[in-house]
């Protein structure tokens, strides 16, 4: 089954047609009582205020494309070259950025940001007053349709014009196209991974210089305030992916320990991941179940307790601690690895690395390259085995890229059966398995989803099929890698 999108350019004869179509959706969406007033939000069913939301989004997309149209007319007629007729002095600002940001209530730096979009996607007029297609189309196309918001559009403007200079434009037009379809149904966080790749794709000799400035940015204050210390650390990618594996590693040990120890309600029995270990000593350098406090503790206390561990057992620690063999994994092809042009990815971090960076990072015997399989390891175990090895959840992270679902860090899931083990006599096999984090796998027991798996390899794709109840139309969500990878 493919459920792949394609998008066209397209104009639209009257701008406002998108907003009064959302408008209405809105109005149908939020059902009216026998009084003839708007039932109360914390009345609606999760059917109703899922459609709301969804409506109330098309409605904020397709307002913002017109006030980027109109938001750009103002810049225009404010230009400094206007003189004394500049709209914007007219109405008692310096420019057209304050002007907007005073009468809509938002800040000049995001008047600016709708400034540059209108710019970007508005027809332009040529000298001999034809007019022209938009600088950039395709997230025009997207926007002035409602598939985009402002934010999405100005994100991917941003980084096409600012390789601009060192791409072709033929291939810039191609990653506009492929960037506007990738953008629907993801958030600003998720968009903003697959535009840093794609720019390393544009500009991966622009990999390295920006390398050097993060490098050398990188710092770490400490200081005390209110019986309090405090850290603000800054790292750059290369600093950061062994910092990040060893915290998350301890901190996952300690969630999967805890749920041991507490049973727990999985349908499919949990995989232990063999990376933790169960020795005494192991256990003893992390905050066990039975610990006053361990249950309450929130995501950022158990960090912070990760890294006083680390600082304790460098110090003189006996006992091991609970992250063995976390390791940093970088992915690269080949033919980039020999050529040293392109870029590669690690593990848990968004931001694309130079090859050189990934050959430096190699040399650490914490980092390891990501090997799908050789002459001596088998990936497909069918029924002689139940548990997944440590080298077939390599291969499913290469493509699901951590957690297939939500996008959590490998080390932070596990791998389970599509087709359960001992229900439905599932193998334990690639094309059978995918990595889910814990509150994930149990979402997708609990509340009736369903996974596809298109195509083979580390090429397939991840699909999620919602309930009913989540979406009357069940429309497969693209999960995995391939929801933030580019691919040109």
């Amino acid at each position: 089954m493919l459920h792949g999108r394609h998008s066209t350019i397209e104009t639209l004869s009257d701008p406002l047609a998108i907003v009064g179509e959302a408008l209405a959706a809105v109005m149908a969406a939020w059902p009216v009582s026998p009084a003839g007033e708007r039932v109360a939000v914390d009345a609606l069913s999760h059917a109703q205020l899922v459609e709301l939301n969804g409506a109330i989004g098309a409605l904020r997309r397709g307002t913002e494309a017109v006030h980027a149209r109109v938001a750009s007319e103002i810049s225009r007629q404010s230009h400094p070259d206007v003189g004394s007729d500049s709209l914007a002095k007219k109405n008692g600002y310096r420019n057209a950025a304050t002007f907007i940001a005073a009468t809509t209530g938002t800040t000049v730096s995001d008047a600016s940001r709708l400034v540059a979009v209108g710019d970007a996607t508005a027809p332009r007029r040529m000298f001999s007053g034809a007019d022209a297609p938009a600088r950039h189309p395709h997230v025009a196309a997207a926007l002035s349709a409602g598939r985009i918001g402002m934010p999405a559009a100005s994100a991917i403007i941003t980084m096409l014009d600012r390789v601009a200079l060192r791409a072709h434009p033929q291939t810039i037009a191609e990653v506009e196209r492929l960037l506007t379809d990738q953008a629907l149904g993801l958030s600003l966080d998720q968009l903003a991974k697959a535009i840093a790749r794609a720019e390393a794709y544009l500009d991966p000799d622009g990999l390295e210089p920006k390398e050097s400035e993060v490098r050398g940015e990188r710092s770490l204050v400490m200081f005390e305030r209110n019986g309090m210390v405090h850290l603000n650390a800054k790292l750059d990618p290369e600093s950061a992916a062994p910092v990040k594996a060893a915290l998350e590693s301890i901190v996952t040990a300690e969630f999967r320990n805890e749920g041991r120890a507490g049973g727990s309600s999985m349908t499919d029995a949990p995989t232990p991941d063999a990376s933790i270990p169960e020795s005494a000593g192991g256990r003893d350098c992390v905050a066990q179940p039975g610990d006053a406090d361990a249950p309450r503790r929130t995501l950022p206390q158990r960090q912070a307790d990760a890294l006083v561990l680390l600082a304790s057992h460098l110090l003189g620690c006996s006992s091991d601690t609970p992250i063995n063999g976390a390791t940093v994994i970088i992915r690269m092809t080949l033919a980039d690895l020999e050529s040293g042009t392109g870029s590669a990815t690690i593990d848990g971090i968004d931001q694309p690395v130079s090859i050189a960076t990934a050959r430096r990072m190699a040399a650490s015997g914490s980092v390891i390259p990501c090997v799908l399989g050789g002459d001596s390891e088998i990936l497909d175990w069918g029924r002689q085995k139940r548990l997944f090895t440590p080298a077939q959840k390599l291969a499913l992270a290469e493509r699901d890229g951590g957690c297939a679902m939500c996008g959590l860090p490998p080390g932070m899931t596990k791998v389970h059966h599509l087709r359960w083990w001992m229900r439905d006599r599932g193998s334990t096999d690639l094309s059978n398995g995918v990595l889910l984090c814990e509150t994930c796998h149990h979402r997708i027991h609990d509340n009736g989803w369903e996974i596809e798996i298109e195509g083979t390899g580390v090429d397939a794709r991840v699909w999620f099929i919602p309930p009913a109840h989540v979406d009357p139309r069940r429309t497969p969500r693209l999960g995995g890698n391939r929801r933030f990878a580019f691919v040109a």
